[in-house]
Formats: structure tokens, C-alpha cells, sequence
């Protein structure tokens, strides 16, 4: 995708220009603010013209699919969950329904390694808690002590105190020290890469702060969702997994299909980083001082600006601007992750991989964080007889061992496989995909930090910021970021 040059874009119908709108940050967020701007002005008959500027020299971020020895490879999220809607939502405007995939319904199931052994999660149980006790009580990963324990939660009187607390407080409790070491520690860990002492309970699981504080015990109000018909019935344990999609050759068809749109209707830039932000003087408006390709102007004006980037990356161009805001927002932890993706022939596998993948309680003092069996949740990863594993080595807890080599952390991995799935014999392939500060950290207090950020935020005319770093780490909360910058904008346009 070659760069063009910001100031031949005009309006695709041929009219005015209109006011001229620069999306900072090529990632899905980015991207999907950039589209939604475009539906704005289509819809709402008012030209815009939309610069979208990446530093990389691709769009999609930590998104990418890649066809490797007959397998189709995902190098960032290989699905989206549906009853966030804004994905699924931009999917079936982007022409995709057709596209869409749900998990295969026979390994819908998640393991947990117990004493050096995967163990199925008992049956109902929702990353917090356990809905059906039946399972539970059958489960070898639980000593009878921590089983009545668990069940016990019923029975406890409801936390007074509405401030903010940690998920591993919250966990132990509710559910004891042995739930919260044995299994909510890893499912949790699989999820935002994240130490559970740090992450805040308002921000990632309110909805189980709500089940104590209206119905005086968690499992009593998850039984009440469960009546309402509000949890998915499909006997799958851990993630709700029925509940997640994909696209027939991968994640990419969703960033390809957006970048079409964007190419035929505004103007896009990659290899082109913005090094600083500035207000116009003139008028209304910000003036950015850009690196790039030759060709790209070292200097851009327009009339509002979306930051979509990491925080991290965000604040810098604030610090003339917003020096309170901009420290704000390099206060935000990262986390750093690497996936080492490998392709293995199912003879060469001793476990059966009944499942969607394993996760590693701490206590279990592995070297890695989950293994996702990339095949067995969605058709066409793998050819026939083979499977595709993806395996995380990294996150808050083990930062250190991204410090090792791509080979390092190769072979650290096959020796995991082999003596926790029984992996033998050469893989045929691996490859490892790095992410570094790529995961937001939602320590406690993060509700109420950024609440004071996007306050300041709103002091700044005609700029928005989006990404996962405010209010969800997952692909449809990225979207609906950028979809809400996006609306932000054109309503102060307008």
C-alpha cells in the first residue's frame, strides 16, 4: 500500500473538501475511527476529508494472518467475542456476514494444568465463579476443604466498602485461597496478562462486583443470570465459547476490508510518524510535525485529530499541548507478551487436545502462561491430521523471559510442550510474534484515573483519544473506542 500525499485527498463524491479530520495510528482502533467518519459524513451528507498516518509500514497492528506450510497463522487475536457487539456490529457493515465462523462446538472446553497435568475446568464455571457446585465437587484440580470453601461463598456477608480492589482480593475473598491459586489466577492471567494483586475489579469484572453487591453473593446472582437465560447453556467450561467468532481465512479479511474502504474514500500514509501536536493559531485546529517517506509534508494541518496509539505513545505529543494529561497517560503500565506459534503432526502429540486450549496456574511454576489449540477452535488452521498451537511466554508475571532470544524462547517452549502435552519430534514450523507494551494494565483505581484523564482531555477542542488503554482490552472494545472517537469529532464538527 503505497503513501499519498495528505493534500490531494478530497471528498469521494467529488464535492467540497470539508473539514479535514487525521487519525493518528494505523491499529484497528485507528482504523475503525478513520471508517467511521467516513459512514458519518456519507451518512449525514457533509464532506470530510480523513488522513489516516501510520509509523509502521502496515496497517492492523498487533493483527496479522499468514498462510505457513499449509497453515493459516495468527500472529495477534485469532477471534472476537460477540456479546460485546461493536465487532460483529462492523463485520456485517463491512459486507462480512458471510465471512464469519463460530468455534467448533466439539472442544468447546478449557484446561487447567493441576500438579503437572491438564485437568478439564469444571463445567459452568465463569472465570470467577463457579455456577453449577455438581462439577466442582467431582473436580480433582480442589482439595474438599477448598470445595466447601467455594461453596461457602453463598453464605458470606457482602463487602460495605464501594472502593475499588484488586481481582486477587476480591477472588480469595469470596472463593478462598485454593479457587483463586488453582484456577481464577490462570483464566484470569490468560486474559489481560496482568498480576491479579494489581488489576482492578471495577474495571475488568464489575459485573461480578454487582452480583455481591445486589445479590449478596456472586454465585447466587450468576444462578440469576443463568435463569434469565443470560448464560450461554452450551456445557462449556471457562471462557464462554460459544459466544466467540472468526473469519473463514483469518482476522486479516476484517483489517483488509476496513483499509479498502479507507483507501477508496481518504487519503493513507504509512511509514509516517507524528513526532509532535500543536494548536493552530490561525484557527481552530491542531498543526502536526510529521517523519515519513519523501513526499509526506514534515508538517500537517487540520481541523480535529483522533490519537489512536498507545498511551505510551500518546503522551509525548501531549507534553506541550497537555502536560497533566499527557502525564496521565504515561502513567498507564504495559504489559509485554510473546506468542510462539507452531505447527505439529497430531502422531507426534501424546495428549488428545480435547479442548480449546490450557491454562498455567502460577503455583504450577512453568515457563509459560497458556497454550491455545488454534485448530481445534476454528476450521481451516491446520491441514488434516495436523494441529496449531499457540503458546504465551511473557505478561506481568514473567516479563524477564522476553529478555531471551527468538530462539531461547523457541526451545523453551518445545520443552513445556513436551513434558506437559507430550509434543515430540520437529514442529513444521514456529515462528514468534512479540508484542511489547502492548497490553494495558488496569491497575486498581482505573476506573477513577481515567475519568480525570478524559475530563482533561475534553479541555482539548477537536481531539479525541482512543484505544484499549480506557475502557476495555478486547477487539470489540478497541473498535467501539475508535467508533466513539470518531462520533466525538463529528458531532464537534458539525
Amino acid at each position: 500500500m503505497p503513501p499519498a500525499d495528505p493534500s490531494a485527498s478530497s471528498h469521494p463524491t467529488g464535492g467540497p473538501a470539508g473539514p479535514h479530520v487525521v487519525v493518528i495510528g494505523g491499529g484497528i482502533t485507528g482504523l475503525a475511527a478513520a471508517h467511521r467518519l467516513l459512514e458519518l459524513a456519507a451518512r449525514d451528507s457533509q464532506p470530510v476529508r480523513v488522513t489516516l498516518l501510520e509509523a509502521s509500514g502496515r496497517v492492523g497492528g498487533v493483527f496479522g494472518t499468514r498462510d505457513i506450510a499449509g497453515y493459516r497463522v495468527e500472529t495477534g487475536a485469532d477471534s472476537f467475542i460477540t456479546n460485546k457487539p461493536w465487532a460483529l456490529d462492523l463485520c456485517l457493515r463491512l459486507g462480512l456476514e458471510s465471512r464469519l465462523i463460530p468455534t467448533i462446538a466439539r472442544y468447546r472446553r478449557s484446561l487447567v494444568l493441576h500438579n503437572g497435568r491438564p485437568e478439564p475446568v469444571p463445567e459452568g464455571f465463569q472465570l470467577l465463579t463457579p455456577v453449577k457446585l455438581g462439577p466442582i465437587f467431582r473436580s480433582p484440580l480442589f482439595t474438599w476443604g477448598g470445595k466447601l470453601r467455594m461453596a461457602a461463598e453463598w453464605f458470606l456477608p457482602r463487602r460495605r466498602d464501594e472502593s475499588d480492589e484488586s481481582l486477587g482480593s476480591f477472588a480469595r475473598r469470596r472463593f478462598g485461597t485454593e479457587a483463586f491459586e488453582r484456577i481464577i489466577q490462570p483464566m484470569v492471567g490468560g486474559i489481560y496478562t496482568a498480576d491479579p494483586d494489581k488489576l482492578s475489579m471495577q474495571a475488568t469484572m464489575e459485573r461480578f462486583v454487582a452480583h455481591e453487591r445486589e445479590s449478596g453473593s456472586v454465585i447466587r446472582g450468576m444462578r440469576k443470570e443463568a435463569r434469565a437465560g443470560q448464560i450461554a447453556r452450551d456445557g462449556a467450561s471457562g471462557a464462554r465459547y460459544g459466544l466467540f467468532a472468526s473469519l473463514t481465512t483469518g482476522m486479516q479479511e476484517l483489517i483488509d476490508a476496513l483499509a479498502g474502504r479507507i483507501q477508496a474514500a481518504a487519503t493513507l500514509c504509512l511509514s509516517t510518524r507524528v513526532t509532535s501536536l500543536a494548536r493552530r493559531t490561525d484557527q481552530p485546529g491542531w498543526r502536526l510535525t510529521t517523519t515519513g517517506p519523501e513526499g509526506v509534508p514534515s508538517e500537517l494541518t487540520c481541523d480535529a485529530v483522533v490519537v489512536a496509539l498507545p498511551t505510551h505513545a500518546a503522551s509525548p505529543l501531549l507534553r506541550d499541548v497537555a502536560p497533566n494529561l499527557a502525564q496521565r497517560l504515561g502513567s498507564i503500565e504495559y504489559a509485554s507478551t510473546a506468542i510462539v506459534v507452531s505447527g505439529h503432526k497430531l502422531s507426534d502429540v501424546t495428549h488428545p487436545l480435547d479442548a480449546f486450549g490450557l491454562v498455567i496456574p502460577r503455583i504450577e511454576r512453568r515457563r509459560i502462561l497458556a497454550v491455545s489449540f488454534t485448530s481445534r477452535k476454528f476450521p481451516g488452521r491446520a491441514p488434516e491430521g495436523c494441529v496449531q498451537l499457540r503458546t504465551f511466554v511473557g505478561g506481568a508475571m514473567q516479563p524477564e523471559l522476553l529478555d531471551q532470544s527468538d530462539e531461547a524462547i523457541q526451545s523453551l517452549v518445545r520443552e513445556e510442550l513436551g513434558e506437559i502435552l507430550g509434543v515430540r519430534g520437529t514442529p513444521d514450523f514456529a515462528v514468534v510474534a512479540r508484542w511489547n507494551r502492548s497490553m494495558p494494565q488496569y491497575h486498581v483505581g482505573h476506573v477513577r484515573n481515567i475519568a480525570q484523564l478524559e475530563s482533561e482531555a475534553r479541555e482539548l477542542p477537536r481531539l479525541a483519544l482512543a484505544g484499549n488503554a480506557y475502557h476495555g482490552v478486547g477487539l470489540p472494545d478497541a473498535i467501539h473506542s475508535g467508533e466513539q472517537a470518531a462520533q466525538r469529532i463529528s458531532a464537534e464538527l458539525a
